[in-house]
């Protein structure tokens, strides 16, 4: 008989499984904050020896040295770390070199004209000696002076020429770079160009012009594509430019002449280029101040004028020193 269990009777061949319930979620304990623990190693008392206290020295006064010490600061003022002597920083730029090297090369032409002038009265009072003695007996002393105002006035003016044409050139190179850098545009002529266009005789008479022209095209600020229009005031200067020029070969044609009215008339053809030489001095003095005060308004000051001074600031955040690189050198 199949086993009879309390209650129910169970099939034979199954089996009947107990069923169980299910297994409930513990309950949670409230989370606490753990605590931080930090922990800081220290040394032991008495492991490391005692330090010994210096006592503080009394003064006795400055320093002495026997003899003037080769150490300490530069003697110069507070500069900003961008201008270091010695890096790539340091050196001038184009537009700063040109204020003072206009001012110079002005200088030297105002005092180039002046003995100019001085020639050409010169040989002015040659010429009317020249006219008196024709009637009359000269003194001596009269035509010593005569000769050697002169010859100084001469001398002066040829030294004092080729100073002035080499520092205008120098001149026009740096006034060239200088509007490159400020317009952004490279030059319309390359350098050998300029020098061959300015020094050599016979191309310096065409060439002149049209480079002074191109000079102050990019001055101006016009549209590099536009073509140059020269100003009055370069007219004018290209003038006197090839009139000096052509008088010089004149003269020296001239002197090849022998006879008392080829030496009359060379005395006249004198006078006439050390006019040209004051009218072409002073038109390139006004070139080079006008186009340096177009390039650098502020740093051409007129004879007499002041600097501006900032007296007050309003309004202005307050100045923040630049950080010094790193790889920058002292």
């Amino acid at each position: 008989m199949p086993p009879v269990r309390q209650g129910g009777a169970v099939p034979y061949g199954r089996q009947q499984h107990a069923v169980h319930p299910a297994p409930q979620p513990a309950p949670q304990r409230p989370s606490r904050p753990r605590a931080r623990v930090r922990w800081v190693a220290t040394v032991p008392p008495g492991a490391l020896p005692p330090r010994r206290q210096v006592r503080a020295e009394r003064y006795s006064g400055p320093p002495g040295y026997p003899a003037p010490p080769r150490w300490g600061f530069p003697n110069l003022v507070w500069r900003s770390p961008t201008a270091v002597p010695g890096t790539a920083s340091g050196a001038a730029r184009p537009m700063q070199r040109l204020v003072l090297l206009a001012r110079n090369v002005s200088g030297l032409l105002w005092i180039l004209a002046t003995i100019a002038l001085i020639a050409a009265g010169a040989e002015v009072w040659r010429y009317v000696l020249l006219v008196q003695s024709r009637n009359s007996a000269l003194s001596t002393s009269v035509v010593a002076t005569s000769d050697m105002l002169v010859l100084i006035a001469s001398m002066l003016a040829f030294v004092l020429g080729t100073f002035g044409l080499a520092g205008t050139v120098w001149w026009l190179f740096v006034a060239r770079a200088a509007a490159a850098e400020e317009s952004g545009a490279e030059p319309a002529r390359p350098a050998w160009q300029v020098l061959l266009g300015t020094v050599v005789p016979g191309p310096n008479l065409v060439l002149a012009g049209p480079i002074l022209a191109e000079l102050e095209h990019a001055v101006l600020r016009r549209p590099v594509g536009e073509r140059p229009r020269p100003s009055r005031l370069v007219l004018a200067w290209w003038g006197a430019w090839v009139a000096n020029g052509l008088l010089l070969v004149l003269m020296v044609v001239w002197r090849t002449r022998d006879g008392v009215q080829a030496q009359a008339d060379g005395v006249l053809l004198n006078t006439l280029v050390d006019l040209s030489a004051v009218a072409l001095t002073v038109l390139t003095a006004l070139v080079v101040g006008r186009f340096t005060r177009l390039l650098a308004p502020i740093g051409e000051l007129s004879a007499g004028q002041r600097p501006p001074r900032v007296l007050d600031v309003t309004g202005a955040p307050a100045p923040r020193r630049p950080r010094r690189p790193a790889t920058a050198a002292r």
